[in-house]
């Protein structure tokens, strides 16, 4: 069973025993999270969606607070001598998805 649900701004496609990188969520390691969003859900060819969200909800745990790759950006002016380059790390949560049920 597959669920796409919502959350940062974001939308994911997970599945039981999954570990997604969200962005960052409140709490530490072991600590449970719930998904209210759900968006989509299905197995197989059967498929349910919502307008706007379903009432199921999705189920996870926290595994790890860490930063996210990281991203340079670069400016250049041409015939100016003028560069810059700086540099971005995204606090991100990793989450292990370990159900999804009915609300």
């Amino acid at each position: 069973m597959f669920a796409v649900i919502k959350t940062g701004g974001k939308q994911y496609r997970v599945e039981k025993d999954e570990i997604i990188a969200v962005e960052r969520l409140e709490g530490n390691d072991g600590d449970s999270v719930v998904f209210t969003e759900v968006l989509m859900a299905g197995s197989g060819d059967a498929v349910e969606t919502g307008s706007p969200a379903l009432k199921k909800v999705v189920e996870g745990k926290i595994v790890a607070q860490t930063k996210g790759p990281k991203l340079f950006i670069q400016k250049f002016r041409r015939r100016k001598n003028s560069k810059t380059r700086t540099g971005h790390r995204q606090l991100v949560t990793k989450v292990k998805i370990t159900g999804i049920k009915d609300a």
